[in-house]
């Protein structure tokens, strides 16, 4: 390809005189990984879409979205979003509202009822068997009809969504959302057979039988066991359980008092249902400490900071760094707790341990004591697989160690992080293996690229600019199953896609093409946005490194000379 650099060089004119050759350093484009990215379990490219976004062209920021993440509207609102806590942005000012524009693109692709990129599969393509239709299954069954195969779902449950419909409060992720996601995805050509359960309707060799490979993601639907001092109450109330109840009844047992015990969403949203249902007083005991900018890393409750302080404000009273030492009984029932100050502290090979401190025991007057510390794998129908382990041991990319042609994703899998995000994660990742197994072929691995810091931008080509923020309906108002949290509009996305220091990714902001002296630096005329718009004309650039300081996003880099 040739760059017209302006005019014509005679014989002995400048252009002849090839400057380059004094260099020592010359530049060079890092398609570094922004860590928004990296930190997405699901595998979304947050700083891709927010481009789109600003840009205008939301329908491409949504296709962006599900080539990793079929069901937005859903994560966009329960996830945990590390990456809000990996953005560069935070150390200028606060983080991209990412979760927020996601959420948006997910309701507007309901609304404008936007297909996904997906083809229907062949008729005559392997049929696969995926058990669970939570975000993993969900997952699972989506990114295998991408690769070109069909799928059958089997879920215990009449209506698909696991956790998402029996673990998540409708305040929290409304019925209509999940249902709107859900069937759009299974429209694709995925078939639904629900109230079929594993061990009671079909059992493991029967599908494999019947089935190419399978894909296990149940989920966790049975309460990890609790006592104290192996000291149990008589009526003792399962976090997990008072939830499905409040999904499927509308309403709970209410008490005087009650005390959650646990640090993660369940305990949290156990204890907003007890608030909602008319339990005047109710208590979090937890090991962890509150999140905020003072919290230790490693020692903060799992719970989304949103939805603690929004417990909080609702009258939920959290007791951080606090164990249970012995439960007061009276006839069977609680009467109370005693408490501990409890704290992560190096022992003596200085691996950190939860450690007591004597003399801090204080009583707290309660008349129920409900344990949100944890669910594993419900073991019917799945023994043989499960050992004497409460989740599936898996290897490499999911796959169940010892079991030829079974994969295993989500809640349920041994390396799982618990989360929607993580789930839809594992589905994606193992229906990729699943598929290049079945096809013979080793899988491609993704590629790996380094994560840019903060300290490699140059912020000061950012403003500072205020980050927007998502409505929340006032604390009397917060009733039942009336949605707290209301999404942005599309002006608040795409000012939130403008703040996106678009880290490590090109912008074409011309500041390199601009500053260099000796126009060492040409556009290359059409490029697609994923090459690169400017090349490096090597036989003039004396390598002064002024490009690479001037671009904002930390794309150039200076080399040594070879």
């Amino acid at each position: 390809m040739l760059y017209p650099r302006g005019g014509y060089a005679l014989p002995g004119t400048t252009l002849s005189f090839k400057t380059g050759t004094w260099r020592v350093q010359k530049p060079l484009h890092h398609h570094y990984a922004a860590p928004c990215h990296n930190a997405c379990p699901a595998g979304e490219d947050a700083q891709a879409y927010l481009a789109r976004v600003e840009e205008g062209d939301f329908k491409a920021a949504w296709e962006t979205i599900v080539a990793a993440n079929p069901m937005p509207a859903c994560t966009g609102r329960v996830c945990l979003h590390p990456c809000e806590t990996a953005c560069n942005r935070g150390h200028l000012d606060s983080a991209i509202s990412i979760h927020g524009v996601e959420r948006y693109l997910g309701d507007l692709a309901i609304r404008e009822g936007w297909s996904y990129p997906v083809a229907r599969p062949d008729a005559n393509a392997p049929r696969i068997a995926v058990v669970g239709a939570g975000p993993g299954g969900l997952s699972n069954a989506y990114h295998l009809l991408r690769q070109g195969f069909n799928v059958t779902i089997f879920d215990a449950f009449p209506n698909g969504g696991g956790t998402l419909r029996t673990g998540i409060p409708n305040y929290r992720l409304p019925d209509e959302v999940l249902d709107a996601e859900l069937e759009r995805i299974l429209a694709l050509g995925i078939e639904f057979k629900g109230h079929h359960q594993l061990g009671r309707d079909m059992g493991l060799r029967e599908l494999r039988e019947q089935y190419a490979a399978l894909f296990l993601a149940p989920g966790t639907m049975k309460g990890r066991p609790w006592s104290v001092g192996d000291v149990t109450p008589q009526d003792l109330h399962q976090g997990l359980d008072l939830i499905k109840e409040w999904m499927t009844v509308g309403t709970v047992p209410t008490f005087k008092s009650a005390a959650v015990v646990g640090g993660g969403n369940t305990a949290i949203d156990v204890a907003r249902i007890l608030k909602r249902a008319g339990t005047p007083e109710v208590h979090i005991i937890t090991h962890n400490g509150l999140p905020g900018p003072d919290a230790v890393p490693g020692d903060v409750m799992r719970a989304i900071p949103q939805e603690v302080d929004h417990a909080q404000e609702e009258g939920v009273k959290i007791h951080a760094h606090r164990g249970i030492r012995r439960l007061i009984l009276r006839g069977g029932q609680v009467v109370g707790v005693e408490m501990v100050h409890m704290k992560k502290m190096p022992d003596a090979n200085g691996r950190l341990k939860r450690i007591a401190f004597e003399g801090t025991e204080t009583v707290l007057h309660v008349d129920q004591v409900i344990p949100a510390v944890g669910q594993i794998v419900d073991p019917v129908g799945m023994e043989g697989l499960l050992g004497r382990s409460d989740y599936f041991p898996v290897e490499g990319m999911y796959r169940v160690r010892g079991q030829q042609g079974v994969w295993a994703g989500g809640d349920g899998c041994s390396v799982g992080q618990g989360t929607v995000a993580g789930a839809v994660g594992d589905g994606r990742k193992a229906a990729l293996d699943m598929a290049a197994t079945l096809r013979g072929q080793a899988l491609a691995e993704e590629p790996s690229r380094d994560v840019i810091g903060y300290e490699q931008l140059n912020v000061y080509y950012f403003e500072k600019a205020e980050r927007a923020e998502e409505s929340v309906l006032p604390i009397e108002e917060r009733k039942e199953n009336r949605e707290v949290v209301s999404g942005l509009g599309r002006s608040q996305a795409m000012h939130e896609a403008h703040r996106c220091f678009s880290c490590g990714n090109c912008m074409s902001c011309d500041n390199c093409y601009t500053y260099c002296p000796d126009s060492a630096i040409l556009k290359a005329p059409d490029e697609p946005i994923e090459a690169d718009r400017y090349v490096f004309d090597y036989d003039y650039c004396k390598g002064c490194g002024l490009c690479a300081k001037e671009c904002p996003v930390g794309f150039i880099e200076m080399i040594e000379e070879s």
